[in-house]
């Protein structure tokens, strides 16, 4: 690397001496003697002038295109100059400069940048060799400039050989700030990072996301644009096109490069936005054309034309669009402002800038001011010489009023600051050195005190950062037309720290509105209840618009995705901007259903209250009697109600007393009402049964209050384990979409099983009881009837269980009333109504004598039956041949069997009667 340097120097060497340059001093374009002498690099000409598409001789050319702009900005220079050699900072130190013009070539900053290396007070203007620079004394101690950062990298990296100073006023690659490959560089302008970072802000805030770029081909630009599409992609804005012009006015290639952007944002219909990253004279051509083509859209301009006033003053600049940028952060330039009304007391002999300028103004004499500047330039293109004038110089003082306008303050502040940094930098390091003598330090020292100092200006305290970067901030600029001339003015300013724009008034926040109003996106924005759905092939700031699935929720523009609702509290439809919350649901009272259910209920109450007044009243009949007595039918009557009542459970608010009770008290209740059935059953089957064996059989098992205790204690044994180990509790079921559902959650579908079943079973032996007794005595014949109820209880339940299964909401328990209440009212309607009937409807045959009568009569039918049947099988026995003697012996007995069964059949029968007699009222025994 070191030979490498030694090889550039040399090389440069050689071209700083040959020709056209006469002499190393025809190469200065502005010279001040001092005890110190300070070094400016400035691009005062655009390019080189040049015949052939590449250098063929290494020689510097005649450089063409006057820029007003940097000439002000040297001019700068030299008033801070002189600003500090008429103050007492450096007392009895004078400071000197060296200005040069780059003309916007690296080539020719270099060549510049060698007679800076050039060891002082040398004859030859030679750079020497060394091993260890410490002890070198070069002819400058520090250098400020250049403008571009492509110049400055390169110089940079030879002054790094001597660690001379570099201290940058515009150049704001962030390379720059990387103090290993460039340790001697410092700048008073912030890194680019700060103001792509800002514009990617601004950008965001504005609402764009879909937006192009156009950049230089050189270091500035490719760093500006990488810079740049790490903060889109961080402020998710989307790059539609990047487009790279050649980064200098000499390639032949920028007019077609320039048609070719052009036409590429036209193509780009939906990119309203484009960032601009080039030079002044990029963007006058690009604006120019973009006028001709009728192009207008949004400029964010970066500080290095934001301010220029060459591009302000474009004719109709206005039908461009809307121009928003960044510049420095401004100071008080009043005293360069008056520096310019004196520029005639600056000595113009060792100022060849001054000379130049004084010619190509006298040639734009009937020029209007706001054409002076592009006057100038077209003059300078044309002109390949110049001769000092007396009479053109004294002409041109008369006209400089305009420079003003063409002073760029962010840039002036800049320049300023830059040279008083120096400024106490020397005097820091001047205060225990003669520093009037040349050789009193050398600018690696320079550079050490350089990196600590803190100066003032207009009161402001300043200080290079760890980087070599003076953080001042940006000012916000937007171009306005005010009374026919497009003004730029100050809209906010850009915090660095904070990363915040401060803006000052209400009218500056209406005018940041406005900016929102222009539209840049690739796809309309989604609408709240919306979110984005982008593909593998899009880019992800081109989308379609989704509608949020049920139970999810947008509430802002372009959201990516939708948010979900608490399932458990919340939820959303389709397309919803919010979340709802759920309505608690339950079987209200004031529900239709449950109202319906429970007048069936109550209904039900009614009846059983009505039987039991009737039976009361009709105590003594047969028909009561023969139900089992009043003590089982009251049972079973409570029993009824009980069910009815427990209905009442299942209805309202579930609690936990409800939840526990209604279950326990239905099933034992029912169980109750069951136990007793069975115990009639029993008892009916065991009158009219005339098989003495099923008689005894049954006798031993007819135990009324041990069967219902029994059966009975057995429910409520499953009933309390159940409410034990698992007891029913509330339960807030939120597996619904749009509802909370509160229920019963029955704690143990095993224990709830086990008591549905246990009933069941108990239904199932009464109905195999009742069945058998099918064909007793019609009027007074219970079975058939316990037979219908029976199944309906059956089909009841059986339907119950599928539909209870798959029921969901708040109508579950609907379903449980529904098959209780059918249950009840199948078993009180064939139980107590039949009777009632005969009550109420049928008195005559409701009397001991009818009913004996009925008894007697059914009795003797049974007998004549049997009499018949054995009857029939003597017949059959009297034709039986000799031959089946052997089986006569199996038929006698058979038929001794049958005379046993009539003969029982009858005893029953008149046993039978003889124990319904008894139970009839003495005093009527003797009527019958």
């Amino acid at each position: 690397m070191a030979l490498l340097i030694i090889l550039i120097t040399c090389f440069m060497i050689i071209l700083a001496t040959s020709q056209p340059c006469q002499t190393p001093d025809d190469f200065v374009a502005a010279t001040s003697p001092g005890h110190i002498i300070i070094g400016g690099l400035f691009a005062i000409h655009e390019k080189m002038l040049s015949s052939e598409d590449y250098p063929r001789r290494p020689q510097i050319q005649k450089c063409v295109g006057f820029e007003i702009s940097v000439f002000l900005q040297t001019l700068a220079m030299i008033h801070s100059i002189e600003m500090i050699n008429n103050s007492t900072l450096l007392s009895g130190v004078k400071l000197g400069y060296e200005i040069y013009d780059t003309c916007t070539e690296v080539t020719v900053a270099m060549a510049a940048t060698l007679r800076f290396l050039s060891k002082f007070n040398c004859s030859k203007e030679t750079v020497e060799f060394k091993c260890d620079y410490s002890s070198y004394m070069p002819r400058v101690k520090a250098v400020i400039g250049s403008g571009y950062s492509e110049i400055t990298m390169a110089v940079s990296r030879m002054l790094n050989l001597q660690l001379m100073p570099q201290v940058g006023y515009e150049s704001t690659a962030e390379i720059l700030s990387d103090k290993i490959r460039f340790p001697s560089f410092l700048r008073t302008v912030p890194s680019d990072f700060h103001q792509i970072k800002a514009m990617a802000h601004l950008i965001q805030k504005s609402g764009w996301n879909w937006i192009g770029i156009i950049t230089t081909d050189d270091d500035y630009g490719r760093l500006a644009l990488n810079t740049f599409i790490i903060q889109a992609e961080a402020n998710n804005v989307c790059i539609a096109f990047k487009e790279v012009l050649p980064a200098f006015l000499s390639d032949n290639t920028i007019e077609v490069r320039i048609n070719q952007t052009l036409k590429k944002i036209i193509l780009e219909a939906q990119v309203n936005v484009i960032v601009v990253f080039l030079r002044q004279f990029h963007v006058f051509d690009l604006f120019n054309k973009a006028i001709e083509m009728n192009i207008n859209k949004m400029w964010i301009a970066s500080d290095n034309w934001s301010t220029a006033t060459k591009i302000t003053t474009i004719p109709n600049v206005k039908k461009i669009g809307k121009v928003v940028g960044f510049t420095f952060r401004r100071g008080n330039i009043s005293a360069f402002h008056s520096f310019l009304q004196n520029l005639h007391l600056l000595p113009s002999d060792s100022n060849k800038l001054l000379h130049e300028y004084a010619m190509h103004l006298s040639a734009c004499t009937y020029v209007k001011d706001t054409d002076l500047s592009q006057c100038i330039f077209n003059h300078s293109q044309r002109t390949l010489a110049y001769k000092a004038n007396k009479a053109i110089e004294r002409n041109f003082f008369m006209r400089n009023d305009f420079l003003q306008d063409y002073a760029e303050p962010g840039l002036i502040h800049s320049i300023q600051l830059a040279v008083f940094a120096l400024g106490y930098a020397i005097r820091d390091l001047c205060q225990a050195r003669d520093c009037q003598n040349p050789n009193a330090f050398q600018p690696w020292e320079l550079l050490g005190v350089l990196k600590n100092v803190t100066f003032t200006d207009g009161g402001n305290s300043f200080h290079f950062d760890a980087h070599g970067d003076l953080n001042t901030g940006y000012d916000v600029v937007l171009w306005k037309e005010i009374n026919g001339h497009m003004t730029v003015t100050k809209m906010a300013e850009y915090d660095l720290q904070n990363d915040v724009f401060i803006i000052p008034d209400q009218e500056t926040k209406n005018e940041f509105r406005n900016l929102k109003q222009i539209q840049s996106k690739c796809s309309k924005e989604c609408s709240p209840g919306q979110m984005k759905k982008t593909t593998r092939s899009q880019h992800i700031c081109c989308y379609e618009c989704e509608n949020c699935p049920e139970n999810h929720y947008s509430n802002q523009t372009d959201m990516p995705h939708c948010l979900l609702c608490n399932n458990e509290t919340h939820w959303a439809p389709v397309r919803s901007t919010m979340c709802f919350e759920k309505e608690v649901e339950y079987l209200n009272w004031n529900d239709s259903l449950a109202i319906l259910l429970l007048i069936l209920s109550l209904l039900g109450i009614i009846f059983v209250l009505v039987v039991g007044i009737i039976f009361t009243r009709n105590l003594n009949t047969p028909v009561v009697k023969s139900s089992g007595g009043l003590r089982i039918c009251y049972v079973i009557l409570l029993c009824h109600f009980l069910n009815f009542a427990s209905t009442s459970f299942f209805i309202g608010e579930p609690q936990d007393f409800t939840c526990k009770t209604r279950q326990t008290l239905f099933g034992v209740s029912f169980t109750l009402c069951i136990s007793c059935i069975l115990t009639k059953s029993l008892k009916i089957l065991l009158a009219f049964s005339f098989d003495p064996k099923l008689q005894k059989f049954l006798k031993c098992l007819y135990k009324p209050i041990l069967i219902i205790f029994t059966c009975t204690s057995i429910q409520v044994v499953i009933c309390t384990l159940w409410l034990i180990f698992a007891a029913p509790t509330v339960e807030v079921n939120v597996s619904l979409p749009r509802v909370i559902i509160l229920e019963c959650e029955e704690g143990s579908i095993l224990a709830f099983g086990t008591m549905l079943g246990y009933i069941a079973i108990l239904a199932f032996i009464c109905f195999i009881f009742a069945f058998k007794g099918r064909k007793l005595p019609e009027n007074y014949n219970e079975a058939k009837f316990i037979t219908f109820g029976m199944l309906i209880y059956f089909i009841a339940w059986i339907t119950f269980i599928p539909i209870y299964a798959t029921t969901f909401g708040k109508y579950v328990p609907a379903v449980e009333i529904i098959v209780i209440l059918i249950s009840n009212y199948g078993i009180l309607c064939c139980m107590f109504f039949p009777k009632c009937y005969v009550i109420i409807c049928k008195q005559d045959i409701n009397t001991k004598s009818a009913f004996l009568k009925m008894i007697y009569s059914y009795s003797s039918h049974s007998v004549s039956s049997i009499a018949m049947s054995h009857a029939s099988l003597d017949s059959m026995n009297g034709n039986v041949t000799m031959t089946n003697l052997s089986s006569s012996g199996k038929s006698a007995t058979w038929q001794k069997s049958k005379d046993l069964q009539a003969q029982a059949f009858a005893h029953t029968c008149r046993e039978n009667a003889t124990s319904v007699s008894k139970t009839l009222p003495r005093k009527r025994i003797s009527s019958i």
